[in-house]
């Protein structure tokens, strides 16, 4: 794998950063996940508008888009891929010994490129389980959401963890106040009486691209959606629930705590939405979203 590190190409065994480099002290930085079809990054304008929003919260500078989305075409081709996940990290950079983030002079921008395809057909039909894990989700003190994408993760890494001592695939956070928020890579949806239901802002989640898109596919085919603050008891009583994110697009959430949502397959709502989703894939007209 070539790597892009600053301001060059390099080897993955080559691709080194500073031990007093923030985002390794720290964790102040931030990245994205995105993902190539045929060799088109998908939403990149909405990562990269997010990216973008969150680096001004945190006084954090970034090169252009422009020049950011240049680098990640480069890094995919570079890599010779056409179906990838990519990932653009960007911290702080360098810094004194003690916390002086003013003192960093420049940041450290790494994007890697890795193959892959998504989930089969038969794998979104069968879904996948989920458990309430015992981690909360917070926001750092004194803000009123998260920072998507922070690299600060330790409490989705705990919550992963958690999720796999389970043996299930994901970890579903509560809040601080007991409401579902999300899961530890993934944005929550369900069906409840014909209403389609997903965590607000207000139950501290990351506002995910994918949320976003499938958000607005909703709302322009009819269905009825409910942005709000809900107990595990609205899920466990679903018809059907979904989790959405760059890599799942969405994926069928069919068991939670060992017990069934709904039937326990994939739902008419996640089936139609995923078959909606696609088509802006293959379109490319995220813009409308």
């Amino acid at each position: 794998m070539w790597v892009y590190l600053n301001d060059r190409f390099v080897p993955e065994d080559e691709a080194k950063v500073s031990i007093f480099d923030y985002g390794f002290l720290y964790g102040d930085g931030l990245f994205e996940t995105l993902r190539a079809y045929s060799g088109n990054i998908f939403a990149l304008a909405l990562h990269l508008n997010r990216l973008s929003r969150s680096a001004a919260s945190m006084r954090l500078p970034i090169p252009s888009d422009a020049r950011l989305k240049t680098l990640l075409c480069e890094t995919l081709n570079k890599n010779h891929l056409k179906d990838a996940i990519l990932r653009l990290t960007l911290t702080r950079g360098r810094g004194k010994a003690g916390l002086h983030p003013e003192k960093c002079r420049e940041g450290t921008l790494v994007m890697t490129a890795r193959p892959f395809e998504g989930y089969t057909a038969d794998q979104h039909k069968r879904g996948v389980s989920g458990t309430i894990v015992r981690v909360r989700r917070s926001t750092p003190t004194g803000r009123e959401e998260t920072i998507p994408k922070s690299l600060s993760f330790l409490n989705n890494s705990l919550a992963k963890l958690e999720a796999e001592e389970k043996n299930v695939f994901e970890g579903i956070f509560l809040n601080e106040d007991g409401f579902l928020s999300e899961g530890t890579v993934s944005n929550l949806f369900w069906v409840q009486q014909g209403i389609l239901k997903t965590p607000s802002t207000a139950a501290t989640i990351l506002k995910g691209v994918t949320r976003q898109i499938v958000i607005c596919l909703a709302k322009k085919n009819g269905w009825e959606l409910e942005e709000g603050l809900f107990r595990p008891k609205d899920l466990f009583s679903a018809d059907e629930a979904f989790l959405t994110n760059t890599g799942l697009e969405l994926m069928p959430l069919t068991t939670l705590n060992g017990k069934k949502i709904g039937t326990g397959q994939q739902g008419f709502a996640s089936e139609k939405l995923h078959q909606l989703f696609q088509k802006v894939v293959s379109d490319g007209q995220t813009s409308e979203c």
